[in-house]
């Protein structure tokens, strides 16, 4: 079967949520080929538009005062998407912590002949938006988030995931900010 079909077949079974984009020229680069930008934007709309077909809309997180924020989207690019043709982006959960706070999507960018160009994992939190903390999630918003199509490889998050890669903070010094 033709990779293409197949992403429609996988689609209408709802096994997991896509959507299709038309390459315009403000999505190139230099290189006249999708630019790093319009891969994070494809993926960041495709996530948004998840969100607010599944109970996550700016209704619903005003009334829990909540927030999606990002810690990080590591994107491993396989090959060039040019003008011309559509892509589709497709998500699935991969992890999700046990209270809900923590977060993973895996998101697949396919040409249109349904060639995979590129694969994102993000990793992602809750905030509070009075509090400017990391929330858990309510029960109701848990359970439509646990619902949603997840990876073969779909895990179970700690805190501990959330800083695997070792990342910190490194502030400079009140000299060091004098001598920029």
């Amino acid at each position: 079967m033709h990779a293409y079909y197949l992403l429609v077949v996988l689609k209408k079974l709802k096994i997991m949520y896509s959507k299709k984009f038309e390459i315009r020229w403000s999505d190139l680069d230099a290189n006249r080929h999708l630019a790093n930008s319009a891969f994070i934007n494809f993926m960041s709309h495709t996530r948004m538009g998840f969100l607010m077909e599944n109970g996550f809309g700016q209704k619903q997180l005003s009334h829990y005062n909540l927030g999606p924020i990002v810690f990080y989207e590591h994107i491993y690019y396989f090959k060039e998407i040019f003008a011309g043709e559509p892509v589709t982006v497709t998500l699935e959960l991969s992890a999700l912590s046990e209270d809900g706070m923590y977060f993973e999507f895996i998101h697949k960018i396919y040409d249109h002949k349904g060639r995979n160009c590129a694969t994102c994992e993000m990793m992602g939190s809750w905030i509070d938006l009075e509090e400017r903390k990391l929330t858990t999630l309510p029960d109701k918003l848990f359970q439509q988030l646990n619902n949603t199509p997840k990876t073969e490889d779909f895990r179970t998050l700690t805190k501990e995931d959330t800083r695997k890669y070792g990342k910190r903070p490194h502030d400079l010094s009140a000299d060091e900010v004098k001598n920029l």
